[in-house]
């Protein structure tokens, strides 16, 4: 049986930061930005976060900060700010209008802070075990959950006002204007959630599902090119009922353009992601793998060998191409975040929180 690693809410990944483009001394700098009088008030404004999840049922989920200007590393940052901790199982997070939102899978909420401060703004409730948090205009949001329905956002009051029936597990979403593409992986308990694999295609407008698409088993991954193409990454389902595949689809006319499909290997792909102009490919399958869009095969070769660590999360800097990477090790010890440069050479490595899951990136860090 190949190794699996879960995407319920302990466990998804993706990493850290951007610094110069020349290769520099791998070190960590670890600060506390000292007493509430001596931060600055932008301080959190200009740099990246390292969401952590955390290990389940523990409550230990934590958000790293990397400072763009120093490179200084602060831990737990939302309860040095706060006084209370995040809560259990942080699943991402997003920025949008000056706040941002973090989903906290496990507690089933999303905490909204102030971007700069990072001050607690407001604790949205109500979710079924949220797992993805995407923005369609100024006033409307979709979270995605694990358990049932999609929830409908009002940004304006930060609260709940509808939701979108389907039947379990939903993931990732891409917004082609003005439909919203969405993961659709069905009912996540055991057995029937191998079943009915799509994606949903919503009118944003009307928040009703007008089509869908089926997809292989799992499609835990979705992202969209600079052909505007969609592309989906299907893990193969739970203990493996097929073989993980990568689906190019037209999005205009929703159809299935091709289908990429894996050997069997030791491991699963997951995390796709894609670089800054948007022509090329990055995924987990125990090493990193860069594909370009016009690629005509699943490659063979990694990009970067994990060499016995366990790649957890993966993204590529917005701006500066940069790989981040991150590594669970054992889901008990503090992470690592490992960042590489477009040729997969090591640039500079971090320690973390627990099971580090994904990255955000503020607007002057994508400088």
């Amino acid at each position: 049986m190949r190794k699996y690693f879960p995407l319920f809410g302990t466990f998804l990944f993706l990493s850290l930061i951007f610094f110069s483009c020349g290769k520099q001394a791998i070190r960590e700098i670890t600060v506390d930005p000292g007493s509430p009088d001596t931060i600055p008030t932008d301080y959190y404004q200009h740099g990246i976060f390292v969401i952590n999840e955390g290990n389940y049922n523990w409550g230990n989920a934590s958000i790293s900060f990397v400072d763009y200007n120093t490179g200084a590393i602060t831990q737990n940052v939302f309860d040095k700010e706060n006084g209370r901790d995040l809560g259990d199982v942080a699943q991402c997070m997003k920025i949008f209008n000056g706040k941002g939102y973090i989903v906290v899978n496990n507690s089933n909420r999303i905490e909204v802070v102030d971007i700069k401060t990072f001050k607690s703004i407001k604790t949205i409730t109500g979710f079924y075990s949220p797992r993805n948090i995407s923005f369609i205009n100024s006033s409307k949001a979709y979270v995605t959950n694990l358990q049932s329905n999609i929830s409908i956002l009002d940004l304006r009051s930060n609260e709940i006002t509808g939701s979108i029936p389907v039947e379990g597990w939903t993931e990732n979403q891409v917004l082609y204007d003005p439909y919203m593409f969405v993961t659709a992986i069905g009912e996540y308990r055991e057995p029937s959630f191998r079943r009915n694999p799509m994606i949903l295609v919503i009118d944003t407008r009307t928040d009703l599902i007008i089509d869908t698409i089926p997809t292989g088993k799992e499609p835990i991954g979705l992202i969209m090119d600079n052909q505007h193409k969609l592309w989906v990454l299907c893990s193969g389902g739970y203990d493996y009922f097929e073989a993980p595949s990568l689906i190019r689809i037209d999005p205009g006319n929703r159809k299935i353009e091709e289908v990429f499909t894996f050997s069997t290997t030791q491991t699963v792909p997951s995390r796709l992601s894609i670089n800054t102009s948007g022509d090329t490919l990055y995924f987990l399958n125990g090493g990193i793998y860069q594909m370009p869009i016009c690629e005509r095969g699943i490659p063979i070769h990694p990009l970067v060998n994990a060499n016995g660590r366990l790649f957890y999360g993966l993204s590529v800097h917005p701006s500066s191409g940069f790989i981040f990477v991150s590594d669970a090790l054992d889901y008990v010890q503090n992470g690592m975040v490992y960042q590489y440069n477009t040729s997969g050479t090591l640039i500079r490595q971090f320690s973390v929180g627990r099971i580090p899951g994904s990255f955000c990136f503020t607007t002057d860090s994508l400088r």
